[in-house]
Order: structure tokens, then sequence, then C-alpha cells
């Protein structure tokens, strides 16, 4: 590529100056606006916000409430949810917490379990065998993430100020004939559950798979273009009114909130808590569907920001 086209393409500039690490004093605002153009390929429209992807970016640059943090902490948020919801929802058990990865004493954990960082998305190692375990590619990976504060990835507030640790937690499965979990991500504006996304596999991206879906299971006319769909039929779990009610009693009061919840055996399991999916950048197809689902999302009026 000659050097004018490089230069003409906002995309090539941001991931050159972000790998030499020259964007880390900018603002978040000049930051998030400069890694809009560059993954969706136009203009952040900040004053007057209208899709889904840029009311997103309002609201990790301007909705910051404490709580947050904690609700995003992968520790922390299980007490979160357990104090809110109580015994509605089952609780993945931890089997330990630790501050560094050499701390781990893998004899006193079980056959199979995973280990996660509590701070960021992605710091996640799937142990079903632990003698075939590889101890250095696991130290390698939860390393890497303990040592990035994921808020500088795309300047998502609520990562900022979490403590980064790594916890064990129980490993879950479907059952002997189901090799990945079914994920359910309930989409929530202003404490209603309006659609959800169903995924399988998200340890691996390449393999993974998801598809949106209204509340009957009806399946949405868009789709993710990073993500290949689900190619077979979902069924409803029977329980899906006690999940949603779940999804609702945790996002009352905020605008935004994805409740991602497990459903084993009818026993409905806590996931994670998500203010930002995909950090904003997410690649509806068709493009339109962007402003459609926008319209949803109503951005609080009762607060200044500086724009």
């Amino acid at each position: 590529m000659d050097i004018k086209s490089f230069l003409s393409n906002p995309a090539h500039i941001f991931f050159m100056l972000k790998r030499h690490g020259l964007l880390e004093n900018l603002s978040d605002e000049a930051y998030v606006k400069f890694m809009y153009r560059a993954y969706m390929g136009e203009k952040l429209n900040l004053k007057t916000p209208r899709s889904f992807n840029e009311k997103l970016q309002w609201l990790k640059l301007y909705d910051h409430k404490p709580e947050y943090s904690d609700m995003v902490d992968k520790f922390e948020a299980k007490h979160y949810v357990e104090k809110l919801v109580g015994g509605g929802i089952g609780i993945i058990p931890t089997l330990g917490v630790w501050d560094k990865f050499d701390d781990i004493d893998f004899d006193t954990l079980p056959n199979q379990f995973v280990l996660k960082c509590t701070h960021d998305s992605g710091g996640l190692v799937v142990c079903r065998n632990k003698n075939n375990l590889d101890i250095d590619a696991a130290r390698a990976k939860i390393n890497k993430s303990l040592n990035t504060n994921f808020y500088y990835f795309g300047r998502e507030w609520v990562y900022k100020n979490v403590k980064p640790r790594i916890i064990a937690e129980k490993y879950i499965s479907q059952g002997e004939n189901e090799d990945c979990l079914t994920d359910y991500k309930i989409y929530c504006f202003g404490g209603k559950a309006r659609f959800l996304y169903v995924s399988k596999g998200l340890e691996n991206h390449a393999t993974a798979c998801m598809s949106f879906y209204d509340l009957d299971f009806n399946r949405m006319p868009f789709y993710r273009s990073d993500y290949k769909q689900i190619e077979t039929e979902i069924e409803k779990p029977k329980n899906f009114d006690a999940m949603i009610s779940i999804a609702e009693k945790l996002s009352e009061g905020i605008p935004f909130l994805r409740v991602d919840l497990y459903n084993i055996g009818g026993e409905i399991l806590f996931s994670e808590l998500t203010f930002i999916p995909n950090s904003g950048y997410m690649p509806f197809e068709p493009k339109e569907w962007d402003l459609k689902l926008g319209e949803l999302l109503e951005l609080p009026t009762n607060m200044t920001v500086g724009i």
C-alpha cells in the first residue's frame, strides 16, 4: 500500500498509532471519536447521537456511577447480583481468588475448572482436563490480561478502576452431548428487556456462532457480521419468563444493560453484566438496524456533559 492510500485511511492511522502507544494521552472523547471513525467508517455524533452504537459511546463517556465498576468485576458482580436478586438465580461457585498467577495452587483445584480475569474481556482459560492443561500458555495469557488495563482499549470507564485479579470457577456444561455453553444475552433498555442474542462457544471466536431473537424466540432480521449465525433452531427455555424477570430487575434504572445468563437443566445461572457491548462498535447487518435499535435507547437528560 502506498503512503497516500495509507494516510487517507483512518483505520490504518489509528491502529498504527495505537500499536506504538501514541494514543494513551488523548482525552476519552477524542480517543473514542478517532476509534469510531476507524472501526465504523463514519464520524461519531455525540451532540445528537441516533444509532445504538453512537448512544453507547455517549453512555461510555458520560454515564459514570460508582456501582457500575462492581457490576462488571467478575468477582464482585456475583455478590451484587446475589444481593439484588436473592434466591432466584444461581451463582457459579468461586474456587479461589488470587492477585498473581503463580499464587494459584493447582493441586487444590478439581480436574475441570475455568480461570477468569476479573477486570477485562478475554482473560479466560477453560480447563476440561487438568492433566492436559498447558500451564505455561495459561500463565502467559492470564499475565498478559493482568498487566493490561482494559479501559485503555475502548475507554470504557466502568473498567478503569476494577482491580485485576484471577478467579477460578466451577466448570459447567450443557451435558454430555454439548461441547460448548449456550449463553443468553438479554438486551435491556431502561429496565425493560427488548430482545436477546443466543451464542454458543464464545471462548473461540473462529468457531463461535450467535443470532438475535425477539422475546418470543423469533429470529430478528439482523445479525452481527463478525460472527457466524446459529444454523439450527433454538428452543425457548421453559423458564424464560423468569430469566426476563431477573434481567429486568438487574437493569432497573439503567439506560442500557446487557444481562448474560446461562440455563443449565432448567437452572438459571448468572454469567456477567455488560454496559457497552463490543465497546460500542458492533457491526450490524443490515446496517440500518443500528439506527432502529438506537430508537430503543433513551439517554439520560439530567446530566451535564462537556461535549
